[in-house]
């Protein structure tokens, strides 16, 4: 838990749960564990690395590169065991640590490749080293279906070639002895069954005696034995100790390669450490997506401005319901340092003062906000919280104890970049005596210049909020006539709790509310009534606003599609102009070259007339150039003209290199290849009607006859002689 964000804030502002939704998009079980123990970060750089991180992966859900797949298996046990001394892991075991090194060594080359894409996400992968050792030292031992392969030693391959011949052998002597057997009419219809992983023959049981080998049970009517032949037998034995042996081999095996791979045991935790990371990162930014959330500005002034902001918990709920959820949008600054929000129960101003606490926890726990892109916020460096009804029964409290315990605790913490946000304020004693205390912790609150919200009924604290320069009065709006609450929160105003107008809508008769309203003070009824009027004032005159906006607004776009057709007629006329003037000026160029043409027709003087033809060009030229200048590029602009051509020069270069180097890697590629089919062809033993050439030839014949060292190639039409080095298979004979 981060040192001044407490445990009782994070359960105050139900962070918890939208924990549980963000580790329902993980795709790990180590990603739930790490998401579900997310807690505010204390540092800032550490905090503003997590949400760019998160922020460039929700990127990837809208640009063509897609962030490839990071799923794993949770290796931990493997780690862990592999970190004991001569200890070993079953091939299974190996396969998984293959696949968590070549998912890694994909995300690194991915992140690599698109660094300008993911600068934050590639800064960390850098962190993580790239190697192949792993994967190929268990390639090389484990086949890709979790068994130790047969070349993993000459040993093992050895035995598995004799277990093969005695299983051969086995089946061999069990089909003559189920063909014998038959034969004889000893055997029932099924003729053989499988008993202990054993074949064994299906025997009547009066014929039992006439059969050799071992009775390994009946069916349950008795009228069947099963019985395991003698011959059958005698070669299991010998297939039993030959398996212990390849136990005993694969055992061997599997320890040298635990001894190989155990060194790479610190990149096999970072490996683990880095995938789950980029598990939580993924689940923020699919939940971010589902919740529409976005990064705000982060800003090192002291300020938050949410517009449109959204309870994700409420959203989700009321999303489920076909409900709407009415956005809020709330600003505090140094002008409005803290806000009094006040009006009827019922009416949102918890849920108001929520979202906003719920918002700031998020995303200083690095998570992104359903808030509006033009939202900025600052990181507090403290959350206080004081929500709902807490009385501790263990400790004989009671409401208000508990909350003067709290308030003791905000008055110790309580600094410049401190953000509290208090519930029904001063609530729980006599309501002069706990408002009068009220006040003088939010004169303190306000002293130490810290920004909070907080909500109350108690009208001296709404009168104390007009008296302090820095804070200021709001309310919930709520419909004078039906009374229901509209959601929406208005600034600037504090606001009635119409408590006699609820009582009166929900049948308490009205004899008794005249009743209580006697009981009360006048000037108390007075004021309620002064706030309840501006109150409906204010919500007429909201209206009106709200109409006039969207008048203004419809007619500013129809002065903007004005303006628009006028550009387009002014952008017909020019061009109308351009033609004109084009044909306009075709007679004058036609008659200026026709005159030069009868001079020179006249005088046949052909120097004349190319030298008045390149003057009148040269006229014309500067004339157009008069009109349409050519505009020359400044010096930053031809230093960037350089700079992008350098660049250009720098890619091609770096894309030759890169070229150069795998054609070198090809080069060698090729040579191995070639290396080892000299070396096979140079091992293979010709045989009779093989295909072959010679080596500097093209046509194609077949072996006739071999002679030590020499060959008969029979070509169709004629047969030729030659030695074995001199000719290379084409294709091997059929069989």
């Amino acid at each position: 838990m981060a040192k001044n964000i407490s445990e009782k804030t994070v359960q105050d502002l139900e962070f918890t749960t939208v924990l549980t939704h963000v580790a329902e998009f993980c795709i790990s079980e180590l990603g739930k564990e790490k998401t579900l123990a997310i807690t505010p970060i204390d540092e800032r750089e550490e905090l503003l690395q997590e949400l760019n991180l998160v922020n460039e992966y929700v990127s990837s859900f809208i640009n063509e590169n897609r962030i490839p797949n990071h799923g794993f298996e949770n290796i931990s046990q493997e780690i862990f065991t592999l970190n004991i001394e001569n200890s070993f892991l079953e091939a299974a075991a190996f396969l998984k640590i293959t696949t968590v090194s070549e998912t890694v060594n994909e995300l690194l080359k991915f992140f690599k490749k698109f660094e300008t894409y993911f600068p934050t996400i590639h800064q960390i992968s850098q962190e993580i080293e790239f190697t192949n050792v792993i994967i190929e030292a268990i390639s090389k031992i484990i086949t890709s279906y979790g068994e130790v392969s047969n070349n993993a030693s000459p040993i093992l391959k050895e035995i598995r070639k004799e277990i093969a011949k005695i299983r051969g052998k086995i089946g061999e002597s069990f089909t003559r002895d189920l063909s014998k057997y038959a034969a004889a009419g000893y055997l029932d219809n099924i003729r053989e069954s499988v008993v202990d992983n054993h074949r064994v023959l299906a025997v009547m049981a009066m014929h039992r005696r006439k059969i050799k080998g071992n009775f390994l049970g009946s069916s349950k009517s008795g009228s069947i034995v099963y019985i395991a032949p003698q011959a059958t037998l005698n070669y299991d034995r010998e297939l039993q100790n030959l398996m212990y042996e390849e136990q005993q081999e694969v055992t061997k095996i599997l320890k040298q390669l635990a001894a190989t791979i155990r060194p790479f045991v610190p990149l096999l935790h970072s490996y683990l450490k880095y995938l789950t990371h980029l598990d939580v990162i993924a689940a923020k930014a699919k939940y971010a997506r589902s919740t529409n959330s976005l990064l705000p500005a982060i800003t090192t002034e002291k300020k938050i401005n949410f517009i449109n902001a959204y309870h994700p918990i409420l959203w989700k709920n009321n999303q489920s319901k076909n409900r709407e959820t009415i956005p809020q949008s709330i600003t505090l600054n140094e002008q409005q340092q803290i806000i009094v929000i006040s009006g009827p129960n019922a009416g949102g101003k918890s849920i108001t003062l929520k979202t906003i606490g719920l918002l700031q926890v998020m995303l200083q726990s690095g998570l992104l906000i359903p808030v509006d892109e033009r939202s900025e916020t600052y990181i507090f460096d403290t959350i206080l919280t004081d929500i709902g009804d807490n009385q501790s029964i263990e400790n004989q409290l009671s409401t208000y104890s508990y909350r003067l315990k709290n308030m003791r605790y905000f008055l110790r913490k309580c600094n410049k970049n401190t953000l509290f946000l208090i519930d029904e304020f001063g609530t729980g004693s006599d309501p002069e005596l706990g408002g009068a205390l009220a006040e003088i912790f939010l004169e303190e609150f306000y002293s130490k210049k810290a920004f909070g919200i907080i909500t109350t009924h108690y009208s001296n604290l709404k009168v104390l909020a007009n008296e302090l320069e820095h804070v200021t009065n709001a309310n919930m709006q709520f419909n004078e006539r039906t009374l229901e609450p509209l959601y929406k929160l208005f600034i600037g105003q504090a606001g009635s709790s119409f408590t006699f107008e609820v009582a009166q809508k929900n049948g308490i008769p009205y004899s008794l509310i005249n009743k209580a309203k006697k009981r009360v003070e006048t000037e108390k009824i007075r004021l309620d009534k002064t706030i309840s009027k501006l109150q409906k004032e204010r919500n007429r005159l909201q209206i009106n606003s709200d109409n006039l906006e969207r008048q203004k607004t419809k007619g500013q776009e129809h002065i903007d599609r004005l303006a628009e057709k006028e550009l387009k007629v002014q952008d017909k006329l020019s061009g109308f102009q351009e033609l004109y003037d084009s044909n306009q000026k075709m007679p004058s160029i036609g008659r200026k070259v026709n005159e030069l043409l009868n001079n020179y027709f006249q005088t046949n003087n052909k120097k004349e007339f190319n030298t008045n033809l390149q003057k009148w060009i040269a006229a014309e030229k500067t004339k157009h150039l008069k009109k349409t200048p050519v505009k020359e590029k400044t010096k930053e602009e031809k230093r960037k003209d350089k700079r992008d051509i350098i660049k250009k020069q720098e890619v091609v270069k770096q894309i030759e290199k890169e070229v150069l180097q795998k054609v070198v890697e090809v080069r060698k590629e090729k040579k191995i290849e070639e290396k080892k089919e000299a070396t096979a062809r140079a091992n293979y033993a010709y045989k009779i009607n093989d295909r072959v050439r010679l080596i500097d030839g093209n046509a194609v014949g077949t072996i006739d006859k071999i002679e030590k060292k020499n060959v008969f190639i029979n070509y169709g039409f004629f047969t030729t002689k030659a030695k074995l080095e001199q000719i290379e298979l084409v294709e091997k004979a059929k069989k």
